[in-house]
């Protein structure tokens, strides 16, 4: 597949929409970011009197998304793609060169963000999912990233995530109830 191509007719449709929505793709890029941390904060209340090992999944969830996104780091370093957007005309402003374009990092923390809250809270898949991928193709929409690089930072995020998250439970599930001990009355 020309991803090259892709990049461009996508890039071509977003710059002839509406300014509106170039502001609302820029914006809803990182807006969406702060949807799922305070969905991570309803999820922590939420799970505040559930079993140890529920809170310490949604405890362990950010953990698990940090973790992933590392790994999307270092994969650009020794990857270094060079972003798209270099000398053409996209709705956001072009990253510097060296903040290099595969995986994009948006997409692993949106991506990672809706798998760990889906681990936390199976009721929020009908929400989160779609939101982590319309916060993904908004990298390409505004010109940023490759769509492969939103596809790979997507897999990397609802892959590694999750799994980071559940490698971390059984370290915080002791944590928690220790700590349930030491708060509750006596």
């Amino acid at each position: 597949m020309d991803w090259t191509r892709v990049y461009r007719d996508i890039v071509d449709f977003a710059l002839a929409t509406p300014g509106w929505l170039h502001t609302f793709a820029e914006v809803g890029t990182d807006a969406g970011l702060f949807i799922f941390a305070a969905l991570f904060v309803l999820c922590w209340w939420r799970a505040w009197n559930a079993p140890a090992r529920d809170l310490a999944i949604a405890i362990a969830g950010p953990a698990g998304i940090v973790a992933a996104y590392l790994v999307s780091e270092i994969a650009k370093v020794f990857i270094r793609e060079e972003r798209p957007c270099r000398g053409i005309t996209t709705i956001a402003v072009c990253p510097p060169a060296g903040d290099w374009s595969f995986p994009s990092n948006h997409s692993v923390i949106a991506a990672g963000a809706a798998a760990t809250l889906v681990l936390a809270w199976r009721a929020l898949a009908w929400v989160v999912l779609p939101l982590a991928a319309l916060m993904a193709f908004s990298r390409v929409f505004v010109g940023v990233h490759y769509p492969h690089d939103v596809a790979g930072g997507f897999l990397l995020g609802l892959v590694l995530a999750p799994l980071f998250t559940l490698l971390f439970v059984g370290a915080v599930t002791p944590v928690v109830r220790l700590a349930r001990t030491r708060l509750s009355p006596r």
